[in-house]
């Protein structure tokens, strides 16, 4: 089966074609396109890396110097789900018959940080980041302290979700919104972790260390471990997406976030120009040594550098640490979140209401030309290539193997699920279909 989403050419052209967007833009004809191309970028960049071929993705990001603008435009869709969306719930003539346009907005920052998840793995892309990997360490940060606190949760089983009272389509939003926040906190614990392995920049440094005392918000997820849960004396762990009943016996096995936690700690707290940094002040020191109670041999077997920071541990506990020495530096400052609320501070409004009116109403044949386009961006074949597991049901979250038959976009364990949920899937369905429909009649008529 050919998995490829897109090829080198097509790539190189949605690459040249990525660019920064105003508050007012987001949701627009253009920045819709834009969102595609970075979809099946996201897509394909995935696919080359499991499958361990040439990243040209990756390649082509950094030789363009695009980087920093997938970080604004990240940023950017942040912003607006803080700034202007809670607004826009709120207006009295805003009742979209369907809320498709908006989960796309919505999707839109998890699109690019599971993209940049994929790439900055790579040093060079890193490096081409520039000076946009401040505005990166802010937000792993903003997320990470949401996280840390519990501010941000994770989402409940999709069949628990299902048993609530009917709720309106902005109330269905808004926790499709909640769920991929805790989703998108996972990611940007990845994307630190990538940082403070290749980062050598000192304004970096001193931002994750002096700034935001990353260590200690790391100590506090590993602490709280928001991705693990028990319920009914059954570990669960988050993993892959979902909760999933975590066995007797792999119940101390390390997942990817536990991980890549661990190892950012690990770099900031080992390498010599982070210890120069850091200040060890007995506040600090003691929320660090409470890492040594989860330091445990099992562990440590499956993460076998982490014997040094126990070692290191061990010694800090001894001794006190002088004081970082007071250098006058250069420091570069992140600007992209300050400057997107500068430029739009007390326009909130105004944006959400023009956004109702010219942006999140669109008509019937913008839905279908949008569904048309969908249904080519996410090539069904292609997509579950992609999945870590078997589909899930739509109504119930079981596991499924019967596929709606008329939009081929919706799973169902048994036909009784599938006509519980045909009420929400009608209109769906219905622009799916035709869209599908559509597509094949112009492949046919071109061929």
């Amino acid at each position: 089966m050919d998995t490829s989403v897109i090829l080198s050419a097509e790539a190189e052209g949605f690459v040249q074609n990525l660019e920064t967007f105003s508050l007012k833009e987001v949701g627009s004809a253009r920045w819709f396109r834009q969102h595609e191309y970075i979809e099946k970028l996201n897509m394909q960049a995935i696919l080359n890396a499991s499958a361990m071929h040439d990243e040209f993705v990756k390649e082509l990001l950094v030789s363009y110097g695009k980087i920093p603008v997938l970080v604004h435009e990240m940023i950017l869709v942040e912003v607006w789900k803080q700034k202007v969306f809670p607004i826009l719930c709120q207006l009295q003539d805003f009742n979209p018959k369907n809320t498709f346009h908006l989960y796309m907005v919505i999707h839109h920052e998890a699109t690019i940080i599971n993209l940049l998840e994929t790439i900055m793995f790579h040093k060079d892309s890193c490096e081409a980041a520039d000076d946009s990997v401040l505005d990166l360490v802010d937000y792993c940060h903003r997320k990470l302290t949401l996280l840390a606190s519990k501010a941000t949760r994770a989402p409940h089983d999709e069949h628990n979700l299902t048993e609530k009272a009917v709720v309106s389509s902005i109330e269905e939003l808004q926790m499709q919104s909640a769920a991929l926040e805790f989703e998108i906190s996972l990611k940007a614990a990845s994307v630190l972790r990538y940082i403070t392995d290749h980062t050598e920049s000192i304004s970096v440094i001193s931002r994750m260390l002096c700034t935001h005392n990353m260590p200690c918000v790391l100590v506090q997820l590993i602490d709280c471990c928001p991705w693990s849960r028990c319920r009914e004396g059954e570990v669960e762990k988050y993993i892959n997406g979902r909760w999933q009943k975590i066995p007797v016996e792999d119940r101390l096995k390390m997942t990817k976030i536990d991980g890549q936690v661990w190892i950012s700690l690990y770099n900031l707290l080992l390498k010599e120009d982070c210890q120069r940094k850091y200040d060890f002040n007995s506040f600090n020191k003691n929320q660090l040594l409470k890492l040594r109670g989860f330091l445990t041999e099992v562990l440590i077997d499956q993460l076998p550098n982490l014997v040094e920071l126990q070692r290191y541990l061990a010694h800090l506990a001894v001794t006190d640490p002088a004081p970082p020495k007071k250098e006058l530096i250069l420091e570069q400052i992140p600007e992209m979140w300050n400057h997107i609320v500068r430029e739009n501070s007390g326009k909130w409004k105004a944006t959400a209401k023009y956004q109702v009116k010219e942006t999140f109403n669109p008509s019937e044949n913008d839905l279908r030309l949008q569904a048309q386009r969908l249904a080519q961006t996410y090539n069904l074949d292609v997509m579950e290539s992609l999945l870590p597991e078997k589909p899930k049901c739509g109504s119930c979250g079981k596991e499924a193997a019967k596929r709606c038959s008329r939009c081929q976009g919706e799973w169902y364990c048994h036909r009784e699920c599938q006509v519980k949920h045909w009420p929400k899937h009608k209109k769906a369905c219905q622009l799916m279909a035709e869209a599908t429909e559509k597509i094949q009649r112009d492949l046919y008529i071109n061929s």
